[in-house]
């Protein structure tokens, strides 16, 4: 019996931050601070579930990391997304061989 007031409490839950903002904001959002706070949450949303997952993926953090800044490094002077994959898989399978 408790499972189902805890899925209930959970629905109600995720059903009224979907609809609170839906129904209590009527005007567009004209604060420049909060339009820009809203603009970024995705993005850290998804750096903060795929940053750890990076680093644990391999059988050392150290790989994990390194290959984290060559991804990095490679996606910031241009590389495409294949590139910056394969060298970053390239990076990790050499240092777990040595390490």
């Amino acid at each position: 019996m408790n499972n189902y007031i805890y899925i209930a409490v959970m629905a109600l839950v995720s059903y009224a931050i979907r609809i609170l903002p839906l129904t209590l904001i009527r005007k567009p959002i004209k604060n420049r601070f909060i339009q820009s706070f809203l603009y970024y949450v995705p993005y850290v949303t998804l750096a903060v579930m795929t940053f750890p997952a990076i680093i644990r993926a391999t059988q050392t953090p150290v790989s994990g990391a390194a290959a984290l800044a060559a991804g990095i490094i490679a996606a910031w002077c241009g590389a495409g997304l294949f590139p910056v994959s394969v060298i970053c898989c390239a990076l990790v399978f050499v240092i777990e061989l040595f390490v």
